[in-house]
């Protein structure tokens, strides 16, 4: 059963940096390509980066400051990093890997 499990997520200053994490089980992690999307109340999921297997990423033209995605195929594991998170960021971020997503993890940009 193909399980995917983000983690990560909680309250982050502006400015401030957090890193969060997608573990993927029960499928070939190393095979797909792992974007993120992000998705706040009352608007539709949205597209902000993605690293394929042979580690070429994308970012969405929203994107802006050090957001960086990796990923670790050993463990099975994405990432998705903000140095400089600001407020409009604040949404739930999910992964998503061959159609499968997972539950999400929330992200909130306060002071």
């Amino acid at each position: 059963q193909v399980q995917l499990v983000e983690s990560g997520g909680g309250l982050v200053q502006p400015g401030g940096s957090l890193r969060i994490s997608c573990a993927v089980s029960g499928m070939s992690f190393s095979q797909y390509t792992m974007p993120w999307y992000r998705q706040t109340p009352g608007k539709e999921r949205e597209y902000v980066a993605s690293i394929t297997r042979r580690d070429v990423i994308n970012y969405a033209d929203f994107v802006k400051g050090p957001f960086t995605i990796s990923r670790d195929n050993a463990k099975s594991t994405g990432y998705l990093e903000m140095n400089s998170w600001e407020v409009e960021d604040t949404a739930v971020y999910y992964c998503n890997v061959y159609f499968n997503w997972g539950q999400g993890t929330q992200v909130t940009v306060s002071s």
